[in-house]
């Protein structure tokens, strides 16, 4: 397949995705760090290489309230937010998802606020987990355009029809530039199809209603087909990636492992961070040390039994979360602890947090969590903190 490499950061591979998508509409507001984004994009839309309906709204909110709009009338819709942005639409996240409707926004993770913090950590996207969204995380600028192009057709299926978040590490993935192959448009667009809805707002034939009123007499019944439906949304993921992957050569799995075939111990971890985990890994496995990781791609729908089948003939397992969840356990820990359960043989966990507020990680931070893993001897009854300083500092 032929294809053109650029040296594209994480923001403009996203836009050159939206732009191979050609959405019906776009709806723009800026936040940091996703603003390049909506930049780039619009340089495609005044150049004439999109036919996409671009409105600029006044804020986050109405950013989704504008595609939520679009989507029920039959449009294909797209937007792109951060941190406190995604935080102001928390309103209209339930709505999009309850209604049904396959928007596509790429999240930049952004720390949330307070303090003011424009640096990334997943604090955004683990706050609107459970909000009815299928979740997809990149580690690289390639991973974040192909994962673009295939979350059109996840949430578009018949038996979906859910919104996708595709979500990657502010600055460091968002703002770092990397080799991106880019397919050809006539492939990707043919790829990627058109939207044909089932029901739409304005198609006057066939009337429907949008977001009706749902007291005791089918609320319950509402929530549980939006259940079903995000659980079928891992079996469409995988049946599209395997379509995908004969145009780029790339596997779309629900989770990346690294050298675990014999591991004794193995770090867990989602995005960028899982690619300086795999330089560890290379020196750790050259001293002889036998160390691997797993890295979630799909996050909701969580992977729990395939996952844990993963896991459960490792020794020791660290989970390592760019979020807090203040008075319980971390998210990705939480999940993983949970998955694990059920089965017999249930490795020794560690829960670690790392890298809030964009605070850096080093390969030596990796390697001294590999080594105590390896050592058997840690608590697994407190969390533990990576690149924390003393509160004297």
């Amino acid at each position: 397949m032929s294809e053109k490499t650029l040296a594209l950061t994480g923001t403009q591979a996203v836009a050159h995705a939206m732009r191979q998508i050609n959405p019906d509409v776009v709806a723009a507001f800026p936040i940091t760090p996703q603003t390049a984004i909506m930049m780039q994009f619009s340089q495609f839309h005044a150049d004439g290489k999109v036919e996409t309906e671009l409105v600029r709204v006044e804020s986050e909110h109405s950013a989704l309230s504008c595609c939520v709009g679009a989507s029920a009338a039959g449009a294909r819709a797209m937007t792109a937010t951060s941190s406190a942005g995604l935080a102001l639409m928390w309103e209209i996240l339930g709505v999009a998802s309850g209604t049904r409707l396959p928007i596509i926004m790429p999240v930049v993770n952004r720390a949330l606020s307070a303090p003011i913090n424009i640096h990334c950590d997943h604090s955004d996207a683990m706050g609107a987990r459970d909000q009815g969204w299928i979740q997809i995380f990149c580690e690289n600028c390639q991973e974040v355009y192909e994962a673009t192009l295939l979350a059109v057709r996840v949430a578009e299926h018949k038996d979906v029809m859910l919104p996708i978040m595709v979500c990657q590490d502010g600055f460091i993935t968002s703002h770092g530039v990397q080799n991106v192959n880019l397919f050809p448009d006539d492939v990707m667009k043919k790829f990627v199809g058109d939207y044909e809805p089932r029901k739409w707002l304005l198609n006057t034939d066939d009337p429907v209603t949008y977001g009706p009123l749902q007291l005791q007499d089918y609320y319950f019944e509402s929530q549980k087909q939006r259940a079903e439906a995000m659980f079928k949304a891992k079996d469409v993921y995988l049946e599209f990636g395997k379509e995908l992957s004969k145009i780029t050569g790339s596997e779309y799995p629900l989770f990346e492992t690294y050298q675990m075939d014999d591991a004794e111990a193995v770090i867990v971890v989602m995005n960028s961070t899982a690619g300086n985990t795999k330089v560890v890994i290379d020196k750790m496995r050259a001293e002889g040390k036998k160390v691997g990781l797993l890295k979630p791609r799909l996050f909701r729908p969580f992977p729990a039994k395939e996952l844990a089948e993963a896991l459960s003939n490792v020794k020791y397992v660290g989970v390592m979360d760019r979020a807090e969840s203040y008075g319980a356990a971390a998210p990705l820990y939480s999940e993983i602890k949970s998955a694990l359960y059920e089965h017999d043989i249930k490795p020794k966990m560690k829960g670690c947090i790392f890298g809030l507020g964009g605070r850096n990680i080093f390969e030596s931070d990796i390697e001294k969590f590999f080594d105590e893993l390896l050592s058997g001897e840690f608590d697994t009854s407190e969390p533990g903190y990576i690149g924390l300083r003393g509160v004297e500092e």
